[in-house]
């Protein structure tokens, strides 16, 4: 399991692109037939995508989280993006269609992704955090009709929030976790954007087409950089950096934050007028 050591916000204005993309992009989170981990020393977070495409892929403890077995002390949220799957726990069958959620909580000890079609994997997104109690292990299945509506077509953000895993949904110790889909013809979201002080937050970004991107601006919001961010693709964003961006297509992201709280609304602005 790679380790991402966290940025100096004193010193990430001087990194070249370079040296940006490899503090604060994951670009291969999804190869088929594999699961793949990385550690990122902020919240102690750990991102990773299960591209199953003949047996079932275990997730197993890695060395670094000195455990024996990876909820021992953990919580994990679980997306697909790809085609139908199932993620089994302690012997439990959970299938799982296109953007459902699966969370596990603390002490599940037997956790594995298999996919219903070899031809069409699906494509689980992994998010966890350390947990200090165990809360029952819960599917949310996708309702479009649950989303909530924000932005507008005029401002070119009209996109559909859905929260799925935070204080008034499947409970968990820290993790917040939820999808955005822009609808067609937007390409802004999470503008104007905001910092949270007391929370990290992760971006996967998914349904961008083959020939399309996402800028993903980030950094300080007197001090922004933008990453060009490809589909599936994720950006870590520490405590002290805005999560923006605009897209040469519509698309979606996931979100996920861990970190002092489970406030989703806390969150301090950062003003259009303010950017530089």
């Amino acid at each position: 399991m790679d380790l991402i050591p966290a940025a100096d916000v004193r010193t990430y204005g001087t990194m070249s692109t370079a040296a940006l993309r490899a503090a604060f992009l994951l670009p291969d989170l999804f190869q088929p037939g594999q699961l793949v981990l990385r550690y990122w020393e902020t919240d102690r977070t750990v991102v990773g995508g299960a591209v199953p495409t003949g047996a079932p892929l275990a997730l197993s403890a890695a060395a670094e989280l000195r455990s024996a077995f990876f909820c021992e002390r953990r919580e994990l949220g679980v997306i697909n993006t790809g085609g139908a799957g199932a993620v089994t726990v302690d012997g439990q069958r959970y299938d799982m269609a296109r953007l459902d959620t699966l969370y596990i909580g603390r002490g599940a000890q037997a956790i594995a992704f298999a996919s219903a079609d070899a031809a069409q994997p699906a494509r689980f997104y992994l998010l966890s955090y350390p947990a200090h109690t165990a809360y029952p292990t819960t599917l949310a299945r996708y309702d479009a009709a649950n989303a909530v509506a924000l932005g507008a077509a005029a401002t070119a953000n009209d996109r559909r929030l859905n929260k799925v895993i935070h204080a008034a949904g499947i409970k968990s110790c820290q993790l917040v976790m939820g999808f955005t889909i822009l609808q067609p013809g937007s390409i802004w979201n999470t503008m104007p954007p905001h910092t949270h002080t007391r929370r990290s937050e992760v971006y996967m970004y998914f349904n961008i087409p083959a020939n399309a991107a996402v800028m993903h601006f980030m950094g300080k919001p007197d001090e922004t950089r933008h990453l060009v961010v490809r589909d599936h693709e994720a950006v870590l964003s520490p405590p002290w950096s805005i999560h923006s961006g605009a897209g040469t297509d519509s698309y979606g992201f996931i979100w996920g934050m861990g970190g002092e709280n489970q406030d989703f609304a806390d969150m301090d602005p950062a003003p259009i007028a303010t950017l530089r």
